[in-house]
Order: C-alpha cells, then structure tokens, then sequence
C-alpha cells in the first residue's frame, strides 16, 4: 500500500494532514504499528488511517459523517484492497459515545469551528487500551485535562498537534 495515492473530493472543513506532520506522528508513534488497531474519528481524506494500515495496524476504523467524502473512503479502501480497514458514515462523536471497542492508537482530528474536543477527551479514555496513545489536531493548542498527558506536541502553520496518554 506504501506510495499509493488515494483520492477524495473536495468538501467543506476537509484538511488532509500534511504530509510533514504525519511523517512526524509516525516517528512518534514508531515507524510500525505492527498488531495494532487504530480509530481514525473524523476520518476526512483516510490519510492517517491509510498510512496506520500501511505500517502494519491489524484493523483500522474509520468514521466520516459526510456522505461524498464517506463514499471516496470505500472506494479507496476496495482500490487498495485493504482488508482490515472497516469505515462508517457517522458523526465522529456519536460513534464515539455508543462504541464498545478498545483501541491502540486513536487519531482525532474533529472540524476546527466545532466543539467536539472537550466532549470527546472527556470519553475516549475508556477506548484507548492500556499504553495506547492518542493523536489530536487542533486549531488552537489544547491543555489536556485529566486523565490526559501530553507526550509530543508540535505546530505546522495554524495546525496543532499532539500526542497523548492517559495517566493511570
């Protein structure tokens, strides 16, 4: 799957993250994630979710609410073949709240003029397994609340981000 370009429309709020900080998210998060499962909520273009499988992850989720951009995500999928990537058109913070499984590593990257971040930091602690991490895109630098410790954080233009953990 490695140098595979994937396509998306163009919509509204859609910000692919750029190719710099993903090079460094996976650098961070190490160059495998061999094993893993990943939830990619407010999945967009499904570039970091593709790029987890493609390192290895054993099953990624994907949610993205808006249909158009939804319907590139399984084209995309079944154009890679990618077996262990499953995708879902919903809201990101309503798949979050009724969601039972357990994830690895969750990338977060919610619309920048939403309020979806305080809510979703307030519940995915219970869906992270232990040791796993958490990737957050902001437009502004959060302060992650408790549970929350912020173990990386970086800037690129008007796109924060950070990885997380939970204190135990």
């Amino acid at each position: 799957m490695r140098s595979r370009v994937i396509a998306f429309p163009d919509a509204e709020g859609l910000r692919p993250t750029p190719d710099r900080v993903r090079e460094t998210l996976f650098n961070w998060l190490g160059q495998t994630l061999h094993g893993r499962t990943c939830l990619d909520l407010f999945a967009g273009s499904g570039a970091l979710g593709f790029e987890a499988a493609s390192r290895g992850a054993e099953r990624v989720v994907m949610v993205e609410k808006n249909p158009a951009v939804f319907h590139a995500l399984r084209d995309n999928i079944a154009k890679l073949s990618c077996a262990g990537i499953f995708a879902y058109c919903q809201d990101g913070l309503e798949f979050a709240s009724r969601d039972i499984h357990r994830y690895d590593v969750i990338f977060l990257d919610p619309p920048f003029h939403g309020n979806y971040l305080p809510k979703l930091l307030e519940i995915l602690p219970q869906h992270l397994n232990e040791n796993g991490m958490m990737y957050v895109e902001s437009g502004a630098a959060i302060t992650a609340p408790p549970p929350w410790q912020v173990m990386k954080s970086g800037r690129a233009g008007q796109v924060h981000y950070q990885l997380l953990s939970v204190v135990k």
